[in-house]
């Protein structure tokens, strides 16, 4: 199992910093996690959020890669419905060229309708158009269609999908699953089996929400504004032009329960000991963890790092 660290970039305007200095920080950040032995370096996309989700994630991918040596570079994940394969193909080989062959390429269906309409692109059939490109990117370099070709023969592909049919569809596919769900694990086996994959190949990873700390109840009361502000545009994204009903604004108070139940704040041995039981008897390879909660102060973002890397990967293997 690698312990990886999840970057979205948020810069939320009551956090803001400059934003060349908070693209430069956290490159400066995944060198030092490389340096320190981090498993993975994850970055996700969205479009049109107010702070600055990260919009491109493989183009700072590719920036990643050039300031590291060891830990792979991942997506969790690109959506590729917003892109035309050949795009993806090409971008995607290039990340994984800068990277010495480190890529892991998570796709998605995406959700949220503005993202769609800001590309002009229809938002039906998304889940269906991500597996048909997942398809097509396969062709395309197999085919030596698109030039130059990844390192990497082939680079292994996930699907972050959250139902039965996205499931299936990744193990169809032949492709990893980003979902730790041992229901989910089933259709994500079915689905191998009926594109006669050999299931002993199934393999999983997730984005796990924990953040660790020396002590969790005071770096839960710094957090929890932070972690009100990334549900609260989460919620909005959500029912944002889809005719969905509204979710129910969460309010920044460390008291909250409601907001406890979206994230724990840890200590090693006590996150070590909710993985082992979340993961057992499933083929994990990756746990993603959030880099920083919405731009959560330095001290507590590097403390994290370190637990991770220093004390909770120990205890895992």
């Amino acid at each position: 199992m690698r312990i990886g660290l999840l970057f979205d970039l948020r810069n939320p305007a009551q956090w803001h910093r400059p934003w060349a200095d908070h693209y430069a920080r956290t490159l400066e950040f995944c060198e030092e996690a490389d340096r320190r032995g981090i498993g993975g370096l994850w970055f996700t996309e969205h479009h049109r959020f107010e702070d600055g989700y990260l919009p491109q994630p493989l183009t700072f991918a590719a920036a990643a890669a050039a300031r590291t040596k060891h830990a792979r570079i991942g997506t969790s994940v690109v959506v590729p419905a917003l892109r035309a394969p050949a795009h993806l193909a090409e971008e995607a080989a290039l990340v994984d060229l800068i990277s010495g062959g480190r890529l892991e390429l998570g796709i998605g269906a995406g959700y949220r309708v503005p993202e769609f309409q800001l590309f002009h692109l229809p938002h039906q059939r998304r889940t269906t158009r991500a597996g048909e490109a997942v398809a097509e990117v396969r062709r395309l370099w197999s085919e030596k269609v698109v030039t130059p070709l990844p390192l990497q023969d082939p680079v292994p592909i996930w699907g972050g999908f959250y139902g039965p049919r996205g499931a299936r569809m990744a193990g169809r596919l032949g492709m990893g699953y980003l979902h730790i769900s041992r229901t989910m694990f089933e259709h994500y086996l079915t689905g191998l089996g009926e594109a006669g994959h050999d299931v002993s190949t199934a393999r999983v990873g997730d984005l796990v929400p924990m953040v660790l700390a020396d002590d969790p109840e005071a770096a839960w009361v710094r957090i929890a504004p932070h972690l009100a502000h990334q549900k609260n545009t989460y919620r909005q994204g959500w029912s944002e032009g889809s005719g969905r009903p509204k979710l129910p604004w969460l309010e920044p108070d460390p008291a909250s329960g409601e907001l406890r139940e979206l994230l724990d704040v840890l200590t090693p041995d006590q996150a070590a000991q909710r993985i082992r039981a979340m993961t057992r008897g499933l083929p994990v390879e990756h746990l993603i963890f959030w880099a920083s909660i919405a731009g959560m102060p330095d001290d507590l973002m590097l403390r994290h790092m370190e637990l991770l890397i220093e004390e909770l990967a120990p205890l895992l293997s």
